[in-house]
């Protein structure tokens, strides 16, 4: 039988244990290599050990699933999400044939899924679909709509119609593609959560959708040029995560 080697990614050191437990009593020939509770030493990790598959929680503070993936130089490898995401993310999942677990884990989906990670690794293209995949997933995130309550409307907003969002105390102002802009009755780390791997929180102020960086310019303290014309600053704390998240 091929030895499949995995890696197990989750902030939660409980969830860590009881699916290494099952992996270890169900899963004949798949090796748990090292389980990280922290995701950039998982980063450093993944990128180290190589490994064919990796269980991966979605829902992380800091880094979240999608962020720890973009951050990688290493991604030949098989990706299973463990989550309790919404139905959203799941359909998108099923679409683009990335695979996943609903926690609390089944033994017979995860017994299931390590078979597919195994037939999988026959192939010469192994590996190809969490690069394939991932595209696929980020188009279809990209057409989501989340619904804003500005004053007095409820505005349904596709994602890749935010330009950037500024904060404005205990406000975010939203910036659109069309130069219109609408004040929203959150702080910015709420409407941070609300977007995805496109957008990346630059500055303790602004949170800006990746797509429309046009430069990165870093004199006068560092900042970024939109294609609009805007510019955002670069808060020295986010500036080597950002480059990362740039693949710079």
């Amino acid at each position: 039988m091929q030895k499949v080697r995995v890696i197990i990614v989750d902030d939660e050191l409980d969830a860590i244990k009881n699916l290494k437990w099952e992996i270890e009593q169900f899963c004949e020939g798949v090796e748990v290599c090292e389980v990280f509770t922290d995701p950039m030493e998982a980063i450093s990790g993944i990128n180290y050990l190589k490994p064919d598959c990796v269980f991966l929680d979605i829902e992380m503070p800091e880094i979240d699933g999608f962020q720890l993936l973009t951050l990688l130089s290493f991604k030949d490898f098989e990706i299973i999400f463990t989550t309790a995401y919404d139905q959203y993310a799941l359909k998108a999942f099923r679409a683009s044939a990335i695979d996943y677990l609903l926690k609390p884990i089944d033994t017979d989906d995860l017994k299931k899924s390590i078979e597919k990670v195994r037939e999988r690794k026959k192939h010469t293209d192994f590996g190809k679909s969490i690069k394939d995949s991932l595209e696929s997933l980020w188009e279809q995130r990209q057409d989501q709509r989340v619904a804003l309550n500005f004053s007095g409307k409820i505005k349904f907003v596709k994602l890749e119609d935010i330009v950037y969002c500024k904060s404005t105390g205990s406000y975010t102002e939203i910036f659109f593609k069309d130069d219109k802009s609408e004040i929203l009755s959150k702080k910015i780390k709420e409407v941070e959560e609300l977007t995805d791997n496109g957008f990346f929180r630059v500055h303790n102020s602004y949170l800006v959708n990746l797509k429309y960086i046009s430069e990165y310019i870093k004199t006068d303290g560092h900042y970024l040029l939109l294609y609009n014309g805007k510019t955002v600053p670069v808060s020295r704390s986010k500036r080597n995560d950002l480059l990362r998240k740039l693949n710079v």
